[in-house]
């Protein structure tokens, strides 16, 4: 069952609450559940399957593709304690939107709100869509590069799709997710299970220092910003959380 509580904060603003009861498992536990699978799907992005050509192309070695990989990890995980605190200290939903408004004012908000809907997240899900249909095709032309004008038409067509189905259905559009988080997940594991048995192996000679920063032709500064560019796509994802901190019933509960 579905129950709606109004509840006034300090400043004497109304605030609406939705929690999600469904009977065989407590509150707690599933909305933890919930929380924790569409964060997954929203957080380990599609990025992760783009950016490591790039960023082993742009580095020229596998040692500093490896050193981009961690030092670009560890300014995400940064980022990440960033947005917690923030979702502390101002606890609203919007993520960015809503802190920059905060701080900055109203116009600024407008034109991060702007750049986000119109340039940031369309050229994101066009990336995503262009390599989802190389993928699709691939198989098709094993011997050749798919052809523009099929994997364009075949992005255009996954967009115009998805935009239906969440226009459709949310339930639809979370089951679509929820499958595709699945798919991620065991993608992930399988590359993380083959690339373990290929080291237990006896097969990291690439890894060996001597080798991993063997370079062909010494990177320029900004090859490694790109490197460093591709790497952040990869890790982006981890402010999705603060989109819905205000929704949240009795946090304490659910950590």
């Amino acid at each position: 069952k579905f129950s709606l509580e109004l509840d006034y904060n300090n400043n004497n603003k109304k605030r609406a609450h939705l929690a999600l009861w469904i009977t065989g498992l407590s509150s707690v536990q599933e909305t933890t559940v919930t929380c924790l699978f569409l964060s997954s799907g929203n957080i380990i992005g599609s990025g992760i399957f783009i950016s490591p050509k790039g960023v082993l192309e742009h580095s020229g070695s596998v040692g500093l593709a490896l050193v981009v990989w961690v030092l670009g990890g560890g300014i995400a995980a940064l980022g990440s304690l960033c947005y917690a605190e923030l979702g502390v200290t101002i606890p609203k939903s919007g993520g960015d939107y809503s802190y920059v408004t905060e701080i900055f004012g109203g116009l600024v908000g407008f034109l991060l709100l702007w750049s986000a809907v119109l340039i940031m997240y369309p050229t994101t899900l066009a990336v995503i869509a262009l390599t989802f249909s190389n993928y699709v095709l691939q198989p098709v032309f094993p011997y050749c590069v798919p052809p523009y004008i099929a994997t364009r038409m075949l992005s255009t067509i996954c967009i115009l799709f998805l935009t239906w189905v969440n226009c459709y259905s949310v339930r639809l559009a979370t089951r679509i997710q929820d499958a595709f988080t699945v798919g991620k997940l065991l993608a992930l594991g399988l590359i993380i299970t083959v690339g373990l048995v290929q080291i237990f192996g006896g097969n990291y000679e690439s890894l060996t220092p001597q080798v991993a920063f063997m370079f062909n032709k010494a990177p320029s500064i900004g090859q490694i910003a790109l490197a460093f560019l591709h790497a952040s796509f990869a890790f982006s994802g981890w402010n999705f959380l603060n989109y819905v901190t205000e929704e949240v019933v009795d946090a304490r509960r659910l950590v």
